[in-house]
Formats: C-alpha cells, structure tokens, sequence
C-alpha cells in the first residue's frame, strides 16, 4: 500500500488558491471563524463551527464559487468548542454546561435562543473546552478534561468520558482515567468509540505518548493519573499501581503531538483504501525542545493491526508554524473537512485521482 505523505510545496493564509498536493486537492472554505475548533454539518450542507476564544458560534454556507458566507449566529458563550447534531437541534457544549439550539439549519438567520441542557458540569478552565459526540444510543459524549497538568481530583467526572442524556443533562461516566480527550468518533461496523487522549507535560520531549484508546467496556479506566500509554507509571502517583489494570491504548502517537479532532471515512470519494480509516488532527507541541503534530494523521486497520502514519503534513517547516489542525470531520459528499483555530479556517479535502 503505498504510503501518503503529503509535503506542501506553497501554503498561504486562508482566502487564496487552491493547493494540490498528490492525489488530493486542500481548498479553503473560509477564514473567517475565529478560533474555529469542532464542526457539524447539517443535512443541507450548512457547516456549523465552534469556537475557544470569543464566545461566538458560526454558521457557514459553503459556495459552489466564490466566497463562503459566514454568519454569526450566537455570541458571549463561554469556550462555546463542542457541537453535535441531535434531529436538526445544534447541541453546544461551553465549559459547564450544554446548549441546545431548536431547529437551527432554520433559525441560524433569527438570533436563536439557547435551551439549557445542564449547567451543572464542572466549570474548570483547566483542559475545560468540551467536545461533543452522539453515540449510536442517541446519547452525548461529554470529555471533561482533569484540571491540572497531572492530579488526582474528588469529583469523579474530572478525567473522564461523560455519556449525557440529551433531554435530561444527567450523566453517567462512560471511561475514566482520560487526561484530555479533544476527540471522539463511532467506528462505523464495531460501534465502539473511540478517543484521543493527550498524555501529561513535563516529562521530556518524548514521554509519554499520546494515545488513540477504544471502548469496549463501558466504565472502564485508562490509567490517568497513575499509568501513561498503558506502561509508564506516573513518577509522582504511580506507585502501587499496576499497568496491567488499566486499559492501553490502540494507537501511541508520538508526545506533544496533541491529538485531537478524530473521525472514520465513511465517505466514498477518496480510494477504497481509506474505508474506515482514523483521521486524527493533531494540533502540535507547545512545550517541546523540537515541534511536532501540527498535521492530520491517518489510522488504517490491516491484519498486521493499525497502520499510523501522516496524511497532510502541511502546517510545520522548519520550526515555522502555519496552521493548528483541531477537528476533522467526512462531509456528505464525501471530502474531508478541517478545522485551523490558528488561522480561523475550515478547510476541504478532495480526492483528484483516478
């Protein structure tokens, strides 16, 4: 199988041409969604994006030609990162609490109000920005990220996967022992999730790794604080506790990386070899001697067991950084859609070979 790595030539800021690199073609939707983190789409197309840093929420109408139009359809929400579709109401999730927007593919245009889901998650800021994800049960996904680099915390849900009744807001804990995860996706034949975790800082350029876990067991633990990448002890609050108790991770991706945004291709427009395959956004290093990430990776599942390597490794040259890759998501039409919250972009990937 031939091995895609996918070195840009040029890349210019958000607004500018086309850029084809092998097979495929990066095109920009727009560049106007400041911080633009997870994305949902509608069943018209209409591209709908959350955002870290200015409480706002778009809507974004793709155009055949031309430019995107970018309307902003709610304001002053608090970290406003998470969106999920539920029937055609927008869900949103804004560090402590979730959001739900009736019918909003009609209503984008009118200053929709939110309903209250719950207000009652914790309200750290602390790895506070929530993704969202709906389960095969029709139930959210709720990460809530431990508030601290490396801890151990009372309330239970830090550290965790949350499932959340959409009409309720009451939750339940789904995987525990999970540092950050920015991501999550329904493999589409297992049914099982699975999620990014981004380990712990402060223990060098290369330790621990980041990790791509599955769920197989509902409430099962993966290790954080104690156990790292499914081996390494914590040298702080490892002691007495025993790998072999905790769930290892599918996939280890190479430390600092912070991969986030995950989704399986489901589509049928890129070739056949990417059926079912992990995309996974990695936003890059911050606290590294060297950057690392700042691309998308794919997982592609052999009987040898998974295949990881990168996909578009577009936003790091030479210690420059053009770019912070966050969410990714298939469209209907079978591209590939990603999320920049450096540049304020969404991009689109589409498959030009034969």
């Amino acid at each position: 199988m031939k091995k895609l790595i996918l070195i840009l030539l040029l890349f210019t800021p958000p607004g500018f041409a086309d850029t084809v690199v092998g097979d495929f073609r990066l095109s920009v939707v727009t560049g106007e969604v400041p911080g633009a983190r997870q994305i949902a789409e509608t069943e018209s197309g209409l591209l709908l994006v959350g955002s870290l840093r200015d409480g706002n929420l778009y809507a974004v109408v793709p155009a055949a030609e031309g430019k995107a139009e970018v309307v902003t359809f709610a304001s002053g929400l608090t970290v406003p990162s998470g969106l999920a579709l539920i029937g055609g109401d927008l869900y949103v999730g804004a560090l402590d609490r979730v959001l739900r927007y009736r019918s909003i593919e009609t209503t984008y245009r009118d200053n929709p109000q939110p309903e209250i889901v719950t207000d009652k998650l914790p309200d750290e800021r602390h790895h506070g920005w929530k993704y969202l994800c709906v389960g095969p049960d029709g139930f959210l996904y709720v990460p809530v990220g431990a508030p601290c680099n490396i801890c151990e915390s009372e309330d239970p849900r830090f550290a965790s996967i949350l499932r959340m009744d959409p009409d309720t807001g009451e939750t339940t804990i789904y995987a525990a022992g999970v540092r950050n995860s920015v991501g999550m996706a329904w493999h589409p034949e297992t049914g099982e999730l699975w999620f990014s975790d981004n380990g712990r800082d402060m223990l060098g350029d290369d330790i621990p790794p980041e990790e791509i876990n599955r769920v197989t067991v509902p409430g099962a633990h993966y290790g954080y604080p104690y156990v790292h990448a499914g081996d390494i002890l914590d040298p702080r609050f490892g002691e007495g506790h025993s790998p072999a108790d905790y769930v290892p991770p599918e996939v280890r991706i190479q430390a600092h990386s912070a991969a986030l945004g995950l989704a399986f291709y489901t589509g049928d427009q890129f070739p056949a070899s990417y059926r079912n395959a992990l995309f996974i956004a990695e936003h890059g290093s911050w606290n590294r001697s060297s950057k690392v990430g700042y691309r998308v990776s794919v997982v592609r599942f052999t009987e040898a067991g998974p295949l990881y390597e990168p996909f578009l490794d577009l936003w790091l040259k030479d210690e420059k950084v053009t770019g912070r890759p966050n969410d990714v998501l298939v469209s209907r039409d079978g591209s590939l859609l990603i999320s920049d919250d450096k540049v304020g972009a969404v991009y689109r990937v589409t498959y030009q070979g034969k």
